[in-house]
């Protein structure tokens, strides 16, 4: 057998996992029109990618109608958006796998064309994107808004969208939730310097900007318990405009106000890694975000961005990281946990085919055929 530590079980919460190869979270775009609620399409993709005690964490899914940047992208507030997710579940535990589910507001990632109402974007503060074009719901290639800053009044209506999202996943029969608090989206937003300008109590001081991620963490973990949420953080990274000048102390106080709680997990994006589904990023002179934070962080660290099965087995081995997300060469491998354990080649992936569309690079993909390669 190839990557004996890839391949060695792992307790995650209350499941005992068969082996340390998940699929990280992925945008695909292709969720039924107008409802963005999955479709028989989505569960089957789903299903290529389960294999018994395997971690699936599903795409992000906006918890409320303003949380859309995106076309096409499933959400997890609306009874038909429950009741698609609901066969994606049962696709995947047909296979015995489990499936977290990730929860997603973008903040300011976002067009007043995806908004209800076409009013703008909410934010932590009214910061533009600054250098970036982002598409219109109708494909339009524009300039970022500057959003609107939310009223300290409106804050504890999002951390609320959150709860229900994740009694929706529960609803939906999810084995649990990954929170979104990496790329730049609403949560990382509030997390940093120059995306959160506040003065109330979510921030100016470090403590204060980590509030909102808190606030939604205790909200989510009351619906699921703890040993059922995972957390997402992209500490070094430089997606959607974000980046923090000095990452340490922030990130060093999150996972720090984080281990008490007893999550799931935290799933680290390595920086070597965009996190937004562009090319690598150049791999000089970057840290490594669990080699950083592994001697914080007390419970399951999963990780993500760039890994082969090599250096996937080398990171558990080195005690590094638990588990390991992959995201691209599982887009074009459907059976990669079978591929890598037994050594068979990997199909390349088709960048062009990564976002929106139907069948065509999404569950056209075949498993390995050992007779034919035979």
């Amino acid at each position: 057998m190839n990557y004996p530590s890839l391949f060695s079980p792992l307790q995650i919460g209350p499941y005992q996992l068969k082996h340390r190869l998940a699929l990280a979270p992925l945008t695909r775009m292709r969720a039924e029109k107008p409802s963005l609620a999955p479709r028989p399409l989505n569960a089957e993709y789903y299903a290529q990618r389960a294999t018994p005690g395997g971690l699936l964490i599903a795409e992000a899914s906006p918890v409320m109608a303003t949380g859309f940047g995106s076309p096409g992208v499933p959400g997890i507030y609306t009874e038909q958006q429950i009741a698609g997710w609901r066969e994606v579940v049962d696709a995947v535990h047909a296979k015995g796998g489990v499936i977290f589910l990730q929860l997603w507001h973008v903040g300011r990632v976002s067009h007043s064309s995806f908004q209800p109402g076409g009013v703008l974007p909410v934010a932590p503060s009214a910061v533009a994107i600054a250098d970036l074009k982002t598409g219109t719901a109708d494909g339009k290639a524009v300039p970022y808004e500057t959003p609107r800053a939310l009223e300290t009044s409106e804050i504890p209506e999002v951390v609320d969208a959150y709860r229900q999202a994740a009694k929706n996943a529960l609803t939906a029969g999810f084995d649990g939730v990954e929170i979104h608090g990496a790329n730049g989206y609403l949560i990382e937003q509030f997390l940093q310097s120059h995306t959160n300008l506040r003065t109330d109590q979510y921030g100016g001081s470090i403590e204060n900007r980590t509030r909102f991620l808190m606030e939604v963490t205790e909200a989510v973990a009351e619906v699921w318990g703890a040993s059922r949420v995972g957390l997402r953080l992209s500490p070094y990274g430089i997606a959607n405009g974000s980046g923090e000048p000095d990452p340490m102390p922030l990130y060093s106080h999150v996972v720090q106000s984080l281990n008490p709680l007893g999550l799931a997990y935290l799933h680290f994006i390595e920086p070597r890694s965009s996190g937004a589904g562009r090319a690598e990023v150049n791999h000089q002179n970057v840290p490594s975000a669990m080699v950083l934070f592994r001697p914080i962080w007390k419970g399951v660290l999963i990780t993500a961005g760039g890994f082969t099965g090599e250096t996937a087995n080398a990171a558990i081995a080195a005690g590094h990281a638990d588990a390991i997300a992959f995201g691209r060469i599982f887009i074009s491998n459907p059976d990669l946990p079978r591929r890598l354990q037994r050594g068979f080649p990997l199909t390349p992936y088709n960048r062009a085919t990564f976002y929106g569309g139907d069948v065509a690079g999404y569950t056209d993909y075949p498993a390995h055929d050992e007779l034919a390669q035979a």
